[in-house]
């Protein structure tokens, strides 16, 4: 039997009831990995974990808004108290609210900062403390997205969330590095997800401009999250890992 990579670990992913977050919180799960699993949706929350736990996986899950800095703080002291320790942190929570940037709604503006970074920012920011009274280093990640790379059409308020989470990473390099806590973002590009099944036309048109022919499933990202995660990239940081079958480099437009 293979070698659990992350045995002894345990890590908070937030935004993980569903799609992405879910599969990421899966795969470490069989790496070996405690997990705490967050979402919004407190019956997503409660359905993941037992589906977790069937698996026979450690897995708590905790219903709530991972925005909310007091959240964030239940969070991380429900897994130390849980599990012993926090080792690894994964920002997934996020929104996508469109809309023309001449006419973008304040509240919209405010509510996709409000989680996609200031979530993002104090996660990061609760869990370093926490591992830096460990003294056994650590690893964070941001999740960013294509749209912090290339302009897309509705999504100024959203892509520059997305390109200000990588900036956070390379600044965190300096703040981070002499507690040995590596911090790294995944861009993932067009993703299947539970979300994308509304859009009858959604794979055929990523498919059709995807040099890699389709695009990512929720385990393509998984698999780059736990490498970015894993022993083996603990020299890795401050680095943005786009995974999008090779969009970014030719961008040509779903619309």
């Amino acid at each position: 039997m293979s070698e659990k990579i992350l045995s002894g670990l345990t890590a908070i992913v937030t935004g993980a009831g569903v799609g992405i977050g879910f599969e990421i919180c899966k795969q470490l799960s069989k790496q070996g990995a405690s997990v705490l699993l967050n979402d919004i949706d407190e019956n997503l929350t409660l359905n993941a974990e037992k589906e977790i736990q069937s698996q026979h996986g450690n897995c708590l899950g905790l219903a709530g808004d991972a925005a909310d800095k007091k959240f964030i703080h239940k969070m991380v002291d429900s897994a130390v108290d849980k599990f012993g320790s926090v080792d690894l942190v994964v920002a997934n929570a996020g929104i996508t609210l469109f809309g023309d940037f001449l006419d973008y709604p304040e509240e919209s503006f405010y509510n996709v900062m409000r989680l996609n970074l200031g979530g993002s920012f104090f996660l990061a920011q609760v869990a370093a403390n926490q591992m830096i009274k460990q003294k056994s280093g650590g690893s964070i990640l941001f999740m960013s997205s294509v749209t912090g790379h290339q302009a897309h059409k509705n999504l100024a308020a959203y892509g520059m969330t997305k390109a200000a989470l990588e900036m956070l990473a390379k600044n965190l390099v300096v703040e981070l590095s002499p507690y040995k806590i590596n911090v790294n973002a995944i861009a993932p590009g067009a993703t299947s997800t539970e979300r994308t099944t509304d859009d009858p036309d959604y794979n055929e048109t990523w498919s059709r401009i995807t040099p890699m022919g389709r695009p990512a499933t929720v385990g393509d990202i998984a698999n780059a999250a736990v490498f970015l995660l894993s022993p083996q990239s603990r020299h890795i940081t401050g680095q943005s890992l786009v995974v999008d079958g090779g969009w970014t480099s030719l961008s040509p437009s779903p619309y």
